[in-house]
């Protein structure tokens, strides 16, 4: 057992998925404070300080009534309290232990931080280096508390979506729910800010030096990491056999494909006149205008341009920031107009998260020419399309079938593309504003499209009977459509 009986007044203890900050007399899980009692707080503060020792009753009643005459059933009945707010024997889970008939005594493991002393800074401040939330988190809690359960039972998870979902937002939301709860600390990099080979001396740089990566105790959040993706496979790798306790949060816009891998896709904001993405929207809306709210009527247009965004909320807190220029209805027409949307930005942020342009910009360079070619294809086809439409638009002698077939393979797993599965069976679905950027930097007929090809695109009647006259042979040379 570990004993801390020469702790100061500025220590943090962490037990658990416990912080207890001794100073501030708060005891934190997931970052929310537990409600406990004074002498709750007294009775624990004296069992963990002293943990694995026992502490008879009696020295118990001194130490937490000193001026009181009190009977030995007051400090039961503290203790069953006590052991009900630390969830105690939950999942096989226990905390304080009765040793009768001598006393009570704290078996958890215990480490400990020292809090930097200057007011009013988070009391392990010195174990992190994420960045503070500008804004609140708005409709991502249930997912939140999700991917806490998921992370305090494994070792890695990719967070992985379309540029400008928020997984950047969400990853750091989630990993500064768990400061505190690892001895060395939580640590950030963005991996798009690092050339080829710097990871490995990025982390040396992280833990003090003679930190021994066999006891190393930490959380490693990894950003866009498909900049890198190679690299992190291979370093992360050699970092997960040489640190068993070293657990691994990454955001991409693609799996990192590391052994144990498990991912989480993260989706637009919840759409309709009650869903995240129109309170996000009347959020930011009131950071403009602190008087704003929706007049009758305007709640389901608010609720249309949210689905055509995607629900992003990159894209809507860009256009929600416009109120103060524009009313509803001008910004529904500007919207008209791609190249408007994609010049919008903002100041806060890194560079390629500031507008959806640069977001996607930055995004697009990094594919591949061919991948990018099939995209600006796809972009002029339906915004749901079948297997057999596409390829009867796109393939033929420069480009085939096979071809086709794996390119939308690698733009799914790019996260611009999704499948959508219902009653008319397998489609696929570029998203609005991806549609948008891959049109907007169209400059000839890609893959040696013919004028009618794009012609018949725009009319879905000839879309139908080229599907009808020509997919059967896809079928044949392709397998099932879909």
């Amino acid at each position: 057992m570990n004993s801390l009986v020469a702790l100061s007044a500025e220590a943090v203890l962490v037990f658990g998925p416990y912080v207890f900050n001794v100073r501030r007399r708060q005891v934190l899980r997931d970052g929310t404070p537990l409600p406990l009692g004074g002498r709750a707080l007294d009775i624990l503060h004296a069992l963990v300080t002293r943990a694995g020792t026992v502490l008879s009753k009696q020295e118990l009643i001194e130490q937490v009534w000193p001026d009181s005459v009190v009977e030995e059933v007051n400090l039961r009945v503290q203790i069953a309290a006590l052991r009900r707010s630390l969830g105690g024997g939950r999942n096989g889970q226990r905390y304080i232990a009765t040793v009768a008939p001598r006393g009570y005594s704290f078996i958890a493991p215990v480490s400990h931080a020292v809090e930097t002393g200057k007011p009013g800074t988070d009391a392990t401040c010195s174990l992190h280096n994420l960045p503070a939330a500008l804004t609140p988190m708005i409709g991502r809690h249930a997912e939140l508390a999700a991917l806490a359960h998921q992370l305090a039972a494994r070792r890695q998870i990719t967070l992985v979506g379309p540029a400008g979902v928020g997984k950047s937002r969400l990853a750091c939301r989630l990993a500064e729910l768990r400061i505190g709860l690892y001895r060395d600390g939580v640590w950030l990099i963005d991996c798009a800010t690092l050339g080829p080979g710097q990871l490995s001396s990025r982390l040396q740089t992280l833990w003090p030096a003679g930190t021994a990566q066999a006891t190393l105790q930490g959380l490693l959040l990894l950003d866009s990491a498909e900049c890198l993706s190679a690299e992190c496979r291979q370093v992360l790798l050699q970092w997960c056999a040489a640190a068993p306790q070293l657990t691994l949060l990454a955001t991409s816009r693609r799996p990192l494909n590391i052994p144990g891998e498990y991912l989480h896709r993260v989706s637009g904001l919840e759409g309709g006149v009650q869903g995240a993405a129109v309170q996000l929207w009347i959020s930011r809306a009131q950071a403009c205008q602190p008087g704003y709210v929706l007049r009758d009527g305007e709640l389901t247009v608010v609720a249309d341009i949210c689905q055509e965004l995607d629900g992003l909320p990159l894209a809507i807190e860009l256009l929600a920031a416009q109120l103060d220029v524009f009313s509803l209805t001008g910004l529904r027409a500007q919207m008209a107009d791609p190249r408007w949307l994609f010049g919008l930005t903002r100041r806060t942020g890194i560079a390629r998260q500031q507008s959806l342009a640069a977001a996607l910009d930055w995004r697009h360079a990094r594919l591949e020419e061919q991948q990018q070619r099939l995209l600006m294809g796809l972009a002029a086809l339906p915004a749901v399309f079948t297997f057999a439409s596409a390829a009867c638009a796109l393939c033929g002698a420069d480009y085939a079938v096979e071809q086709l077939r794996e390119g939308l393979l690698r733009l799914e797993e790019e996260s611009l593309l999704v499948q959508v599965v219902d009653q008319q069976g397998g489609r696929y679905r570029l998203l609005q504003i991806v549609r948008l950027h891959a049109l907007a930097g169209r400059q000839d007929w890609p893959l040696g499209w013919t004028v009618e090809r794009w012609t018949a695109m725009g009319r879905d009647v000839d879309i139908r009977r080229l599907e009808e006259r020509e997919s059967r042979v896809f079928t044949a040379e392709a397998g099932p459509t879909g």
